[in-house]
């Protein structure tokens, strides 16, 4: 057994006991942005406010802006309150996300919350997607409308990351769930990661493929957040073996998946605001990736809304895959 392997299994049997399970954001410390997160991009474009716990990130036609954890984490709570810019957004991309690309160049992990802005009059979307050691070529997004509007308030946007499964919440509804299956091997995301927010000019494909651009005459767009909670497993960002766990004294039960009431919730919040899932594409995909579930009714709803990718039709598509700038 290697150095990474020993260190995986030693990282898995203590981060099962500290990682929280149903109700945890609510017994979780919220941190001020210095204990938690450092600047990242941006020079003054990043605002920390001051009450030390609120920050506003800014694009405008100089930079974006972005800020990054301080601590390295395998497995565990992620969560942060966000108010996104209004009016015209288009091409605008907020970001909440987990990666370790600065240390695992060519094999690096991703599990991402994207905010897709938009043109006046039409809503934010929000895409999730992960990789595992570098699988960059195989997509896993989903796309999503929400239940209210995003710009008027703080909402909490959250990742619980375990060893099996990694679940997307917004305000403490699961959105997605994804479970952890031998066929995904390495596609999983294993390797420490560290949290960053971000706020960049994404014209070239976050709006229709592309077709909108960012206008700077709104600029500059700010979004702001409040509300840290990292609740993990920290790893040393060299030796990746020395393991410091936050303590779990007040958690509730030990993660095992998402509840009865929570998954119908899911299934509810899936039913009336997913617009896209891979699993689906059949223009991507010709036989679906081997750890999608497809559920008929899904496939049935998204084809009516889409049928050109969703029914295999002919037709041109702008499903191509993105990658994310780490500075504008």
């Amino acid at each position: 057994m290697n150095k990474m392997q020993t260190f995986h299994l030693l990282f898995v049997l203590l981060c099962s006991v500290f990682v929280l399970g149903h109700g945890f954001s609510r017994n979780l410390p919220i941190l001020s942005f210095d204990e938690g997160y450092s600047h990242l991009f941006g020079d003054d474009n990043l605002m920390v406010l001051k009450d030390g716990k609120s920050v506003h990130l800014s694009l405008d036609e100089r930079t974006g802006s972005g800020f990054v954890s301080q601590d390295l984490y395998l497995h565990g709570f992620f969560s942060a309150s966000i108010k996104l810019p209004a009016d015209y957004t288009a091409g605008v991309v907020v970001a909440f996300y987990m990666s370790n690309g600065d240390i695992f160049e060519k094999n690096h992990d991703e599990i991402d919350f994207e905010f897709l802005g938009n043109i006046r009059g039409k809503e934010w979307r929000i895409q999730t997607n992960i990789y595992g050691n570098g699988s960059t070529k195989v997509g896993r997004e989903e796309r999503y409308g929400l239940w209210f509007d995003p710009t008027d308030d703080f909402h909490q946007y959250s990742i619980l990351w375990t060893h099996t499964h990694i679940i997307f919440y917004v305000d403490d509804v699961p959105i997605r769930e994804i479970k952890r299956t031998e066929s995904m091997g390495g596609d999983y995301p294993s390797k420490p990661m560290t949290l960053y927010a971000t706020i960049w000019d994404a014209s070239e494909w976050a709006t229709n493929g592309g077709k909108y651009k960012v206008n700077y005459k709104y600029a500059p767009y700010i979004a702001e957040f409040s509300n840290f909670v990292l609740h993990g497993c920290t790893a040393d960002p060299i030796e990746l073996t020395s393991l410091k766990c936050d303590d779990a004294s007040n958690a509730n039960a030990i993660p095992k998946g998402i509840t009865t009431s929570q998954r119908a919730k899911m299934e509810g919040f899936r039913k009336k605001h997913m617009q896209y899932s891979y699993c689906y594409d059949k223009i991507r995909y010709k036989t679906p990736p081997s750890e999608c579930v497809i559920n008929s009714k899904e496939a049935e709803r998204l084809k009516k809304f889409d049928p050109v990718t969703f029914g295999g039709g002919r037709g041109h598509h702008h499903g191509k895959r993105h990658r994310r700038a780490v500075a504008i």
